[in-house]
């Protein structure tokens, strides 16, 4: 014992030393800070970046060189950038030498990345992350079999870098560990069945004459033909067709079948939509589908949705008359196109065994005996024999997944514990089990990704690639090569990304990934003025956002280089994208790999209507909000925030001034004339694009001046007019001049290196959980050559992210 204190004493000894020598050393580069360097600043920096308002939101009066601090060394590489950048002082003011600017940086670069290196080793690149709301409703559901909106129970995420994953930005609360506890019992109620036998399942088919509003409406807008079927002449919202007699009082997976044609439509289709009742139609949210009906004959579309108890589904027709002009001649006689619907037949619930699938990961088979309550006469519980027996072996079971990893006898004695207070408490097994089923989802190794500094184990490794891809818990095939330890194989790591890409999983990768890169989020942040823009509607809105999803898969799916993110010769359509982009020869809903006409000025992501749409506001475009997203959403260099006091320009939308008179103006300020430079150019670029990605020549506006044109489209003047032409052209921040989005996209693909290392900087962001630093610059500028001599690669840029260190270690 002696023997071992005395080594106790030694090593203490040791580390006293160490430290006190860290000390001496941080205490001279202090004082050295102090008497070379601060003055410096002083005589250049402090005036404008000191007090409550600083330029930039970056004071330097007051910041210490306590690297340890995380949010200082952010602050301080901030100014090592911009100095090293020749952005300050700006260039109106006196400049320091530059030799004593290279002295300076190098002298807080050297101490910034040794403090980077040293947290890094203690704590890792990212910090612990919480499953976001979306994270946690995919791992419940798929956890226990079930299918279940969780994330609507749970308080919105926040963001951090650009991704709603980002562990900065997604805190815990009580408030939260409260509606963690209400979602847990959701999905629980959900999974166990207390109920003898399933619910029964029926198969009924609705004709749409008996439901709303074809039964009561007084307007004429309907023919009735034999067999029940009924054609719908009109697309105004009020005429959403449903079978509405389908009311379940079951929740449960049902499967429809909906037979419609189209007549009188000149061979072409009708498209409609089908949304489900209780939820707001807004984006995709609420909409099940659009579909084409076929002319002159009848076709079957079936697909499973679940149901929440009291809701039902409606059909719209698009493209139709309005109600208000039918009814004038009638449904009877009307020769328009119509939507004929012969019938809607609904199976379900669908239960394949019982108790289902969900109840049985949990239990398997264990008896069940009757346990009446109120109201509920023939209800069931779960019970045992060996109460203690079998809980230990069930929590076992279903804490391995729940904790996605090996879990040892300590891990599963928490719980155990519970059942067994419950079971001493008079509690029966099944509340018993709950309980203790409960506290794992709500235990930190559920709701938290746990990864220790330095390379990630095999389980963590499953887990990061699972959340990255399909953003939820690894499947049986991760588990099982992380127990043989085979997954950090390069080869084995390999041939997984492939396999869980090509799964239908990888669909919420897509529409995740995508969303927040490019913003597409927003789609419903603002509604176009129906007076300005009156073509723009759902269909469009829905249309946007899966060309951009479908072109990303397209990318993606081929390896083709990520240049065509900027500047492509094909993009996905359907035929109201088509319309809306002037090109000829898509109908109907269905997407096509279309090939861009020359002169269309399409082409990438730049010029798509969904970025063009999220980049707006519903009357006016804005250079410094489309620009600013340039910088960085595909190039990776954001612009500082606006100085404090600087009110944002409001566009002239009856048209006295353009846009760019207006900025002209507020570059006069030299404050913001250093950060114009480098956004206006991009923005001006795709002011060719309105508020829903129309091109136009000239500016749509809503009062009249003496310039105005009036605008008259199929016989009927707009409330609008065409006001002053659009002026595109610009000069980038380095003098290359432009004249339109064709030519500036151009510039863009001058340096393919920059495209690459922004997406590189985005994947890394969102599958860690953190934004890479200074000291990670090394490690993405070889992903970058290696993608290089890849022809740019999309999906060889994916995989060399996941073959990174940056990606295999916290």
């Amino acid at each position: 014992m002696a023997e071992c204190r005395r080594w106790i004493g030694m090593w203490a000894g040791v580390g006293l030393t160490l430290l006190s020598a860290a000390a001496v050393g941080q205490a001279d580069d202090a004082q050295q800070f102090e008497d070379q360097f601060r003055p410096l600043l002083a005589r250049h920096c402090v005036e404008c970046h000191r007090g409550d308002k600083p330029k930039g939101n970056l004071r330097l009066d007051n910041l210490t060189l306590d690297l340890a601090d995380a949010a200082t060394r952010k602050r301080w590489s901030v100014v090592v950038e911009r100095l090293r950048a020749g952005e300050m002082p700006p260039k109106e003011k006196p400049r320091p030498p530059e030799k004593d600017v290279a002295v300076l940086t190098d002298w807080l670069a050297v101490r910034v990345t040794a403090a980077d290196a040293a947290a890094r080793a203690t704590q890792g690149r990212v910090i612990l992350r919480r499953l976001n709301r979306l994270e946690y409703e995919n791992t419940v559901n798929d956890l226990l079999g079930i299918n279940v909106n969780l994330k609507e129970q749970l308080p919105a995420d926040g963001s951090a870098d650009g991704f709603d994953n980002a562990a900065a930005a997604n805190h815990t609360s009580s408030f939260l560990m409260e509606k963690y506890l209400e979602a847990a019992d959701t999905a629980l109620n959900m999974a166990i069945a207390n109920r003898p036998k399933p619910p029964t399942s029926t198969t009924k088919r609705y004709s749409l004459k008996d439901g709303h509003p074809v039964r009561n409406t007084t307007e004429d807008v309907y023919r009735f033909l034999d067999d029940g079927e009924v054609v719908c002449f009109c697309s105004s919202e009020w005429h959403n067709v449903g079978a509405t007699q389908f009311y379940p009082s079951d929740a449960g997976n049902y499967r429809f079948r909906i037979s419609a044609s189209t007549i009188q439509g000149d061979d072409k289709p009708v498209t409609f939509r089908v949304t489900a009742s209780g939820t707001r139609l807004t984006g995709t949210s609420g909409l099940i589908s659009y579909f084409d009906a076929p002319p002159d004959k009848p076709t079957v579309f079936e697909f499973v949705r679940y149901m929440e108890p009291r809701t039902t589904i409606t059909m719209l027709p698009y493209g139709l008359a309005g109600a208000n002009t039918v009814k004038q001649t009638g449904g009877e006689y009307w020769n328009g196109p119509g939507l004929a619907v012969q019938y809607v037949e609904v199976e379900g619930p669908l239960n394949e065994t019982w108790p289902p699938e969900s109840h049985r990961r949990i239990f398997g088979d264990m008896p069940q005996k009757k346990f009446p309550i109120y109201n509920f006469s023939d209800r069931v519980e779960v019970v045992s024999d060996e109460p203690l027996v079998e809980a230990e072996r069930i929590l076992t079971k279903f804490t391995r997944r729940a904790f996605r990893r090996i879990v040892t006898a300590d891990d599963v004695a928490p719980f155990v514990a519970v059942v067994q207070a419950r079971l001493a408490a008079g509690y029966t097994f099944e509340p018993a089990m709950r309980a203790a089923l409960k506290g794992v989802l709500i235990s930190p190794e559920f709701l938290f990704l746990r990864e220790r500094p330095g390379k990630l184990d095999d389980f963590s490794l499953a887990c990061r690639l699972s959340y990255f891809l399909w953003n939820t818990m690894p499947d049986e095939e991760l588990f099982k090569l992380a127990e043989e330890q085979k997954l950090s194989q390069p080869e084995v790591l390999r041939q997984q990304v492939e396999r869980l890409l090509s799964h239908r999983r990888a669909a919420t990768f897509t529409e995740n990934f995508v969303g927040q890169w490019l913003g597409l989020r927003e789609i419903d942040a603002t509604e176009p003025s129906h007076l300005v823009y009156p073509e723009f509607d759902h269909l469009l809105k829905v249309s946007m956002i899966r060309e951009t999803e479908l072109f990303f898969d397209e990318v993606l799916k081929h390896d083709l280089s990520l240049t065509n993110f900027v500047a492509s010769d094909f993009t996905m359509l359907n035929g109201r994208l088509g319309k809306h982009y002037g090109i000829p020869g898509a109908v109907g809903w269905e997407f096509h790999k279309t090939p861009l006409p020359a002169d269309s000025h399409r082409g990438g992501v730049l010029t798509m209507a969904s970025v063009m749409k999220v980049t707006a506001n519903g009357t006016t475009t804005s250079p410094v909000m489309r620009g600013a997203w340039v910088l960085d959403r595909i190039l990776g260099t954001p612009p500082s925030p606006p100085p404090e006091g600087v009110s944002a320009i409001d566009p002239d939308i009856r048209g006295a001034t353009t846009i760019r008179e207006q900025l002209a103006k507020h570059r006069t300020d030299a404050a913001c004339a250093s950060c114009h430079s480098k956004i206006d150019p991009p923005g001006f670029a795709l002011e060719s694009f309105d508020c829903i990605g129309g091109w136009r020549e000239k500016y749509r506006i809503s009062g009249w001046r003496r310039d105005a044109e009036e605008v008259v489209l199929d016989g009927r003047k707009m409330n609008y007019y065409r006001g002053p032409r659009v002026d595109p052209s610009s000069v980038t921040e380095d003098g290359q001049p432009f004249q339109n989005i064709d030519e500036f996209r151009q510039l863009l693909l001058r340096d393919k290196d920059q495209l690459a290392r922004s997406l590189t900087t985005k994947l890394l962001t969102y599958s860690t959980g953190g934004a890479p630093t200074k000291a990670d610059r090394p490690e993405i500028e070889a992903i970058v050559a290696r993608v290089r001599d890849k022809n740019y690669g999309f999906r060889s840029l994916l995989h060399e992210v996941v073959q990174s260190s940056l990606f295999q270690n916290k």
